[in-house]
């Protein structure tokens, strides 16, 4: 039996199996060996080459449009950046991912729409994998269905999780160090609703015979299966509603935005909305013995004093001594930090270099 076939079968008996307390530990190594054989599948494919779609960030933050074809994600790019993404009224009007730069309350969001996601888009339909693979380089992605296709986002949802893409859900706190002997190890800080057999069965299906684990959240079994596999992208998302101004009376989602891109409809809302999402904080930057400059410097919230040195010049890493720190971030004004203090809205910053 090939891998395919074999995840094939694994997926339905994952499909027909009852969950409950007496078949977890089933299920918990079934879904291990389910996700290790898709990894391995993955990896073959990849062996195999073929194009790649590639985005090339710019700006401070990129944002990624994913919706099925013809729900008007190019006129949405358009209204937004001015860009000159194709607009059809056929599917797979895009073909490769087209950027466009929104500038916004001093940020610069880079806006990429890609090729339309399908049904079977994780399974590589339409060229999933290769758009799927795009997809994972963005800092937020914002889920566009139109109103006569509401049902979609579910069916986005479940491929984009498929791609290993974790929406709006934060990394499992979940501490694996291997050992080489001594047998498994594991501690929690809270209570768990897995029991020890079932965690242990699901390390051991990874090969992981010895080491000491430590997990500080009620882990479920994917959640664990994703610790372990530690190749997952944690990405904050919103959800829009597109075309209203041609159903106007249509039940919108409470968690999603409203808007019509073709008539500018609360685009004003949208914009806004990814500007938060994003989480930006503003640094400003004072050269040694000189003033502070008046245009702060953009970053993500969790930047450290290394990303404002790569976003100066590459060479500024290599070169930098210390720095000085005015702020929220620190104990007391002008307090000499390194390379890894992490800064927050409205910290002065100043860098010296040898």
């Amino acid at each position: 039996m090939d891998i395919l076939q074999e995840i094939k079968r694994l997926e339905e008996e994952i499909r027909k199996t009852p969950y409950n307390k007496a078949t977890e530990h089933h299920i918990g190594r079934l879904k291990a060996k389910l996700a290790r054989l898709k990894e391995e599948a993955e990896k073959q494919r990849k062996k195999t080459g073929g194009e790649q779609f590639a985005i090339k960030k710019e700006g401070d933050a990129t944002v990624v449009l994913v919706g099925y074809p013809s729900v008007g994600k190019s006129t949405i790019l358009n209204a937004l950046t001015g860009a000159k993404s194709e607009v059809g009224d056929y599917d797979f009007t895009t073909l490769k991912p087209v950027p466009g730069m929104l500038e916004y309350k001093g940020a610069r969001i880079q806006i990429v729409d890609v090729p339309g996601l399908i049904e079977g888009a994780s399974k590589g339909r339409g060229r999933g994998r290769e758009i799927l693979a795009a997809i994972r380089n963005a800092d937020l992605i914002v889920i566009v269905v139109d109103v006569f296709t509401l049902h979609n986002v579910d069916v986005l949802k479940r491929e984009l999780y498929e791609g290993g893409i974790r929406l709006d859900e934060k990394p499992p706190e979940v501490i694996i160090k291997k050992r080489a002997t001594g047998g498994l190890n594991v501690k929690s800080t809270v209570p768990l609703s897995l029991d020890d057999e079932t965690i242990k069965g699901i390390l051991r299906e990874y090969k992981i015979h010895n080491g000491d684990v430590l997990i500080r959240e009620d882990i479920t079994i994917d959640r664990l299966i994703d610790a372990i596999l530690g190749n997952r992208v944690y990405i904050p998302s919103i959800t829009v509603v597109n075309k209203i101004d041609l159903y106007p009376d249509v039940e919108i989602p409470d968690d999603a935005i409203p808007i019509s891109a073709e008539k500018g409809t609360n685009l004003d809302v949208l914009v806004e909305e990814i500007y938060r999402k994003l989480d930006f904080i503003r640094v400003f930057l004072k050269p040694p013995g000189g003033k502070v400059e008046e245009e702060p410097m953009i970053l993500r919230r969790g930047a450290r004093v290394e990303d404002v040195c790569r976003k100066l010049h590459r060479d500024m890493v290599e070169n930098f001594k210390y720095a000085k720190v005015w702020g929220k971030s620190v104990k007391f004004d002008g307090q000499r930090v390194g390379i890894d203090h992490q800064l927050e809205d409205g910290d002065v910053l100043t860098i010296y270099a040898k």
